[in-house]
């Protein structure tokens, strides 16, 4: 019994590690998706005057890593990037980078040489930018 129990603890420890971090991840995304597309409907679809998407993309970052404390998280990153699409329409396209933990803790990036990859989440939002005084 205790060398099942000696071969058992090593995968379920591993299985744990696995879990946790998939539920970790995805409720990340959940308050990652409905945070971004406020901070882009908020920064973006009326700028301040002079202002322009790359500044309205750093207003909606701040705006996302201070809903979701990204400062006290050390697994997450996030980005905001903009694109131009037809009739003057823009593609903001939010990105959430996630570093598996051990319970919290920083991992390795490497194992035996092997790199370990993020999982990385993204959300988009086209929006129809107001231009304060423009006719079209």
């Amino acid at each position: 019994m205790t060398v099942e129990l000696a071969v058992m603890i090593p995968v379920l420890v591993a299985i744990a590690v696995i879990a946790m971090n998939a539920m970790l991840f995805f409720s990340e995304c959940a308050a990652f998706d409905r945070l971004a597309r406020n901070a882009v409907r908020v920064f973006a679809t009326s700028p301040a005057y002079g202002e322009d998407t790359s500044q309205s993309c750093a207003a909606a970052l701040d705006a996302i890593e201070e809903g979701m404390g990204i400062a006290d998280k050390n697994y997450l990153e996030a980005s905001v990037s903009v694109a131009s699409e037809s009739f003057g329409q823009k593609r903001f396209r939010a990105t959430l980078r996630f570093t598996p933990t051990l319970f919290g803790m920083g991992l390795k990036s490497s194992v035996f040489g092997v790199s370990l990859p993020q999982l990385e989440h993204s959300t988009e939002l086209v929006v129809d930018v107001y231009k304060p005084g423009v006719l079209f």
